[in-house]
């Protein structure tokens, strides 16, 4: 088992300094951690400025009968789904694909958390990042995080739940979606939603060099600077747009860029 101390130790190492960072994590990854999801957050509170994590809320999310052509989403196939939606309020829980982190981040004392209905982030020391998001502009707070020089942090996962990626893909052009939300206020429309991630792993070897790597307990935890890492894949992604993209035929996401590319 680890404890406060080991994850201090191991965070310090990546020697990233007194930047921002936003997170990504699985607290399983670590194995046995004394104190749970309070010591992780505790030792990246110790350790950065400012710490952001996504948390995204997916059952505020509604599918309309119809809408917008080319959309990557079945119309009418959510009644069921749609019966069940929650309205998004900002005590609302991360949805649990975020995991214990983020969601442990978001309850802190203090915390500050951003309103889109969807796509939320949280966190301590970000609130530039957090204010920045609109409804057109789901991203904005990475790159605030980014313009500060800040950091990406992988705790025990990989580049498919790196959400800084998405905004390289609108940085270079890639097809965004509209999609819809349920809010206190009515349904709201939420343009900019990004595509799917699952292919996003393939990119490691291109980011490698950038990469930060150290042991803390059982997890790998990766560091890389938003900017170059941002720029890099911006750059890959003109270069070849059908670049990352997931390979599950199913995925409704990223057949619908397959085929705007292929029609262009």
């Amino acid at each position: 088992m680890i404890g406060f101390r080991e994850v201090l130790r191991g965070l310090r190492a990546l020697s990233i300094g007194q930047q921002p960072v936003i997170v990504h994590a699985s607290l399983s990854a670590f194995g046995p951690v004394h104190g749970g999801a309070e010591t992780v957050v505790g030792a990246l509170l110790a350790t950065f400025p400012g710490v952001m994590a996504p948390t995204h809320t997916y059952k505020t999310m509604l599918i309309p009968e119809e809408g917008p052509p080319n959309n990557a989403i079945t119309y009418g196939s959510g009644r069921a789904q749609n019966a069940m939606a929650e309205f998004f309020t900002l005590d609302m829980p991360a949805d649990p694909l975020m995991g214990m982190i983020p969601e442990t981040l978001r309850r802190h004392p203090r915390a500050k958390r951003s309103g889109h209905p969807i796509l939320s982030f949280a966190g301590v020391g970000v609130e530039a990042a957090l204010n920045a998001q609109t409804l057109e502009e789901p991203l904005a707070p990475i790159r605030v995080l980014m313009e500060e020089e800040g950091w990406v942090l992988l705790l025990g996962v990989n580049h498919t739940v790196n959400t800084s990626l998405h905004l390289a893909e609108r940085l270079a052009g890639r097809r965004q979606f509209l999609r819809w939300a349920l809010t206190p206020q009515g349904v709201v429309a939420c343009p900019s939603f990004p595509g799917c991630s699952l292919g996003f792993e393939k990119a490691e070897p291109l980011l490698r060099a950038l990469t930060r790597e150290v042991q803390i307990g059982s997890a790998m935890v990766r560091a890389l600077p938003l900017a170059p890492m941002i720029e890099r894949i911006t750059a890959y992604l003109r270069e070849d747009p059908m670049a990352l993209l997931c390979d599950d035929p199913s995925c409704e996401r990223c057949t619908a860029i397959r085929a705007e590319l292929a029609a262009a």
